[in-house]
Parts: C-alpha cells; structure tokens; sequence
C-alpha cells in the first residue's frame, strides 16, 4: 500500500503525519475494494492493573483502538481518509490508576493525579490529499475535526516499540499528548528522506466528556522536520504553542519542543525496535520542564514479545492546590518491563496474555505520600489486528 503522503511505501506513515522506519512491519487488514485500498488495525486489552504505595489502586478495565483507513489513486496524487474510535469512554471519565500520572480531568473541577485518562471516543478523523511534484517529491494536506498536529514522535499506542505495552508513559504529556486534538489543518513538503511539515490546530486537551466531540477554532500552532536516513531510522525535532491545554489552567499557554529517533533492527525472522525521545514544556506560568522516554520491544519469536520503557520527567502536579506541596517540582523516574505471549493467531488476528511490572525513583520527600520505591504491575489478554 502506498503512502498518504508521498511516493514511498506505507510502512514508513504512522499516526497523523508522523513518520516511523520504513522497516516497521505493517500490521492489520488490507484490502482492495475498486479503486479503493484500505487498511483496518486495531486492539483491544482486557487490563488487570494494580498500582502499589500508598497512593496506589487496582482496576480492572479495557483500553482499545480501531483504525480505518482508505487510500485512493488520483492522476498524479492521492487522497486518503482516516478514522479511529475507541471504546476507553466506558471505563469512565477517571479512567485507570497509574502511579505518577498527571494530566487532564475528569469533572471539570479537580485534575486528574496519580490516573492515566481514557482517550475520546472519536480519536481521529480527517482526509489527506497529496500531489506529486517529481520522482520523491511531493507535497500534501491532512484536516479534519479531531486529529494530530505536527507536534511530536508518533503517538505511544501507533509506535512498534512501545505499543505492547498496555500502559500510557508519564512523560504523555511532554511528547504526544496533543494526538487527539479539534480542528487540525497539516501542510508539508516530502523530499526524499525528509518531511516539513507545518500544523494550526486547537491546543485545549479533551475534556471529561469521552463521547463528545468539541469543534473549536484553531489558536495553536506546530511545526515538524523528519529524517529517515535509512529504511532502520527515522529521526524527528518538532516545535509547537499550545494555547490554553489544560482545562483547569485556562491562561497558560505552553511552548512544546520535542526530539526523537527510532530505530528498527532485523531480528533473525522478526524485529527489535527502539525509541528514545526528549521533550520540554516551557509554560507561560510556572518552571519549564524535561521529560525523557526510552523504550525498547523485541519480537524474539512470531509468538513472543519483550518490552520495556525507562523515564525521566519533572512533575509539578502530583498535588491537588491548597495542599502543602501544591507547585513544587519533583524529578521522578519509572522503569517498566513486560512480556506478551501470542498463543492464538488466525490470519491478521493474534491474541495473547501478558504481565507488566513497574517500579519507581523519587526524592526522598515523596516518601511519606507513595512510600518507598512501590512496585506495580497489571496483567492483560490482548487482541489484536
């Protein structure tokens, strides 16, 4: 299937109009239907989580995907639509415990701590036209209500190395949190190996209402240049204003800038993917702020999966305001490690059962809210496309 985007095969498009290594499998449904080719990916996960500490939790809940896609073959371009959807909006507006989690909210009133949100059920939906300038040239739009601007790696759930992990990072919100974002116009410029491309879009997050979709104009802006130097890179810097994401912060804004490089080494039959990403949160209110993400996934059969993530980022919400250390900056760590086993697969369909264990670094002063180096797991039965 070829690119949305530009003359070069689709392994190398992941979310939005980011970009991955050419050498990515492409996974889910394709098909031809006229003129019409399409593609169908998705999961879903049934999730028993338990978060420990002091401010820990259990859950069980599912989180889930499913992405549509249609490209068709226009006289010296293409257009392409997009669509996905997700069932997150039944586990309900507070969504999941997850240790060291900020971001968002799910009444309105008081911010979301210590809890990953779901995603909206309307998650993406836009259209795409490219044209053909010359043999690797090309230039092309993606628009739509709800979709994700040039800001960022590609989305957590959408990268090879870290979506098997059933867990959102905590450093979302310092790379890839803008993936579901109102009114997004993208514009950009495929040379070769290389991607400019430029987004205005609505920066405020979603709110607690999952099922609805808010059409707000734009008041944010973003710009992105990607390099895949080889069919195993793909390297990203991206720069953006989000004008007033947080509903609960409604006068600041933040400046976003983000770097990252994927690699994706061939594995004797299968692959071994790996990420390492930065990003920096620079609020008109408040102290700027770094995030760091490693990740890793490793296909050591077609049936088995190992993967991890190590983390490092500044967290200025991880207490509710009017408590005593409401605002102070603490610099937290988290390491991640899981293994999935595929015991079913039927055609594009393969479902597994996997465990995930957590831990985590802090200062000291922490101590007496999460206790001292908690530990976390959830186990999981994942299908997927």
């Amino acid at each position: 299937m070829p690119g949305l985007y530009g003359g070069y095969a689709m392994t190398r498009e992941a979310s939005g109009t980011s970009w991955q290594p050419d050498s990515t499998p492409m996974q889910g449904i394709h098909d031809i239907e006229g003129e019409w080719m399409t593609m169908v990916h998705g999961f879903a996960d049934a999730i028993y989580d338990e978060q420990g500490g002091a401010r820990g939790a259990s859950q069980t809940f599912s989180t889930s995907m499913l992405m549509l896609m249609a490209r068709r073959e226009l006289d010296g371009g293409a257009i392409g639509l997009r669509l996905m959807l997700s069932a997150e909006p039944v586990m309900g507006a507070s969504g999941y415990p997850l240790l060291l989690q900020t971001g968002e909210t799910a009444d309105g009133r008081v911010p979301l701590i210590d809890r990953q949100h779901p995603h909206n059920l309307l998650m993406e939906a836009a259209v795409t036209y490219s044209r053909d300038l010359a043999p690797g040239s090309s230039v092309f739009l993606y628009a739509g209500p709800v979709g994700e601007p040039a800001l960022g790696p590609t989305t957590f759930m959408h990268r090879l190395s870290g979506m098997d992990n059933p867990e959102a990072p905590i450093t979302h919100h310092w790379l890839d949190s803008t993936h579901i974002s109102d009114g997004v116009v993208t514009a950009g410029y495929v040379w070769r190996q290389f991607k400019l491309d430029a987004s205005a879009f609505n920066g405020r997050e979603p709110d607690q209402h999952r099922y609805d979709t808010a059409l707000r104009p734009p008041d944010s802006y973003a710009a992105r240049l990607t390099w895949n130097p080889a069919a195993a890179w793909s390297t990203q810097v991206s720069t953006g204003r989000l004008a007033r994401p947080e509903q609960l912060e409604p006068g600041v804004a933040v400046h976003r800038t983000t770097a990252s490089v994927s690699y994706n080494a061939h594995w004797p039959g299968e692959w071994w993917q790996t990420t390492l990403a930065f990003g920096h949160d620079a609020p008109t209110q408040g102290t700027a702020s770094n995030g760091w993400l490693l990740e890793s996934a490793l296909k050591l059969t077609a049936s088995q999966t190992l993967f991890g993530r190590a983390e490092r980022v500044a967290k200025d919400e991880l207490f509710l305001p009017g408590t005593p250390l409401a605002g102070e900056t603490f610099t937290v760590e988290k390491l991640s490690l899981g293994y999935i086993y595929d015991f079913l697969e039927r055609q594009a369909l393969a479902v597994g059962i996997g465990a995930l264990a957590s831990t985590y670094s802090y200062p000291a002063t922490l101590n007496s809210a999460y206790g001292y180096r908690p530990s976390s797991f959830m186990l999981f039965v994942r299908a997927r496309l």
